[in-house]
């Protein structure tokens, strides 16, 4: 009976369609880019079949060509990777994160953005505007260290032990505020874990600063992170704003996505207990409501 259904599986599958499969996993394994001439050799097909496969698929903004000629994954799949619910979740974190995204931003002055997990970097895949004169901006799409960061050293603090020891093991200085030295990495993602929120003192970038709060799913496990940058020298009490909003908000969103998983028990939310525990990095699908209806930005006391 295997045997016959495994004959079935193969003979109702569509050839042009498991090459084109066979593209995403080759982008997925390239985030550098690849040739053209690198994706005919991976996936056996003409160079012909294999333009017009691009050509199509770089339309619909599934794959972005470079100036220099190589393909790597497009913009759209992040659209699509919002609404894919791993196991029994059963909410959109896009759409209830967006609104709070922009009304932080509205608060605030500062551009923001929501990020999670994308293999051994940290990927944007939401970003709110700044009305502020001097408002950084971010766009989904962009792919940023994860040890240089507020809003990577959340990720990388709530991540698995044995995934903090792995990644420890490079710690590029980006900067001279860069921490590069694994001691003192583990001390800073123990403080972040305890106190619940992350900074960045120009870690990544010279002159500018940023504040990072975790976002929970309904198991309490840390899903993505959510952070204002901003450029330093502004006053202690403004800066602290900032922290408070964005500490505000990533509750919010927690909150949110907790009511909109219905077939998930609710959990403790609390921002400053928790241990690290394997994470969900994946964004999730049926789109809820709770975005549109659920709370403003409140006021945090921490």
């Amino acid at each position: 009976m295997a045997d016959i259904s495994e004959e079935a599986s193969q003979k109702y599958r569509i050839p042009v369609i498991e090459r084109m499969v066979d593209v995403f996993a080759l982008l997925e394994r390239t985030p550098e880019g690849a040739t053209i001439r690198e994706i005919v050799k991976a996936v056996k097909l003409s160079r012909t079949t294999v333009y017009r496969m691009l050509n199509t698929l770089s339309a619909h903004d599934f794959v972005h060509r470079s100036p220099t000629g190589t393909y790597t994954l497009g913009r759209r799949l992040l659209t699509l990777a919002a609404h894919v619910a791993p196991n029994v979740a059963s909410y959109d974190l896009l759409a209830i994160a967006q609104p709070h995204l922009n009304q932080m931003s509205d608060v605030t002055g500062e551009g923001g953005k929501l990020t999670v997990l994308s293999g051994d970097e940290i990927l944007v895949v939401a970003a709110s505007q700044g009305r502020g004169q001097y408002a950084l901006t971010a766009s989904a799409g962009q792919r940023l260290p994860i040890h240089a960061g507020a809003a990577g050293k959340i990720l990388l603090a709530f991540s698995p032990q044995e995934d903090i020891d792995r990644r420890l093991t490079k710690l590029d200085a980006l900067t001279n505020q860069t921490i590069s030295d694994p001691a003192r990495m583990l001390e800073e993602l123990a403080h972040i874990r305890e106190r619940g929120w992350a900074r960045d003192t120009g870690e990544q970038m010279v002159g500018v600063h940023a504040f990072a709060a975790p976002v929970r799913d309904a198991s309490n496990a840390v899903i993505a992170a959510v952070s204002i940058p901003f450029v330093a020298g502004v006053e202690e009490r403004r800066v602290e704003e900032i922290r408070r909003t964005v500490i505000a908000t990533a509750r919010t969103i927690s909150k949110d996505v907790a009511e909109a998983s219905k077939d998930e028990p609710a959990a403790d939310i609390s921002m400053t207990t928790m241990a690290p525990s394997a994470n969900k990095h994946s964004s999730v699908a049926k789109r809820s409501n709770a975005a549109t209806t659920k709370g403003r930005v409140g006021h945090v006391k921490a």
